[in-house]
C-alpha cells in the first residue's frame, strides 16, 4: 500500500486543501461522493469512523481512507457545540458570540478526530487539539473558514482567520492530527 496517498471523505473542500497543506509531498484525494453518512454520533471518532468506513468502500484499495470530524468547544457553554459545531446554527459564530455575551470565561479549543481506514480494515485515530479563546468583539480576519473569525489560538492575539490558511495549514488541530496520522502510516 502507498503511504503517500490518501483519500478523504468528506465533501468539504476548505477541509481538503487544510489537509494539502498539512501533508505535502502527500497525494490528498477528495473521495468525490456528496453522499456521506450523516453525523449522528455522539463524538468525534464515531463520525470520523462512520465516515471513513463509508469511503473505504467506495475507494480504490491501494489508498487509506480518512474519515475527520471536528468542532469548537467553549468552555462556558459546558463544552458546546462540541460534535454539533457544524450544525449548531445557520450562524454558529453569530450563536456563539451572543451565547457568551458579558461571559467572562472565553476558553475554548478546537478538536479534530481522524480515522484512516486501509484496505484490510485496519484502522488508525488520531486527534489534534488548539487551546485557545473566543474574541470579545466582533469577528476578525478574512481567511479560513468555520469559527475562525472568533477563535484566538493560545499564544496569539489575531484570530486564526487573521493569522491565514497558511499558518491553519501548519498548527490547526487538523493539521496536528494529519501530522500525527501520517507518521502512524
Amino acid at each position: 500500500m502507498n503511504h503517500h496517498r490518501l483519500v478523504l471523505a468528506s465533501s468539504n473542500r476548505h477541509k481538503l486543501e487544510e489537509l494539502r497543506r498539512a501533508l505535502p509531498g502527500w497525494e490528498i484525494l477528495s473521495l468525490g461522493r456528496d453522499d456521506l453518512p450523516a453525523e449522528t454520533g455522539s463524538t468525534y471518532r464515531e463520525n470520523a469512523a462512520a465516515k471513513a468506513r463509508f469511503g473505504r468502500r467506495h475507494a480504490d484499495p491501494g489508498v487509506w481512507v480518512v474519515g475527520e470530524d471536528s468542532g469548537i468547544e467553549a468552555a462556558a457553554l459546558g463544552g458546546r457545540p462540541g460534535v454539533e459545531s457544524a450544525r449548531w446554527a445557520a450562524d454558529g459564530v453569530a450563536r456563539m458570540l451572543a451565547e457568551l455575551k458579558g461571559e467572562t470565561d472565553r476558553r475554548a479549543r478546537y478538536v479534530c478526530v481522524m480515522v484512516a481506514v486501509a484496505a484490510d480494515g485496519a484502522e488508525n485515530v488520531a486527534e489534534g487539539v488548539v487551546e485557545g479563546s473566543i474574541v470579545t468583539g466582533p469577528p476578525r480576519g478574512r481567511e479560513g473558514f468555520g469559527y475562525d473569525p472568533i477563535f484566538v489560538p493560545a499564544g496569539e492575539t489575531r484570530t486564526v482567520a487573521e493569522l491565514g490558511d497558511a499558518w491553519k495549514g501548519a498548527h490547526s488541530h487538523r493539521s496536528r492530527a494529519a501530522v500525527v496520522l501520517a507518521e502512524r502510516l
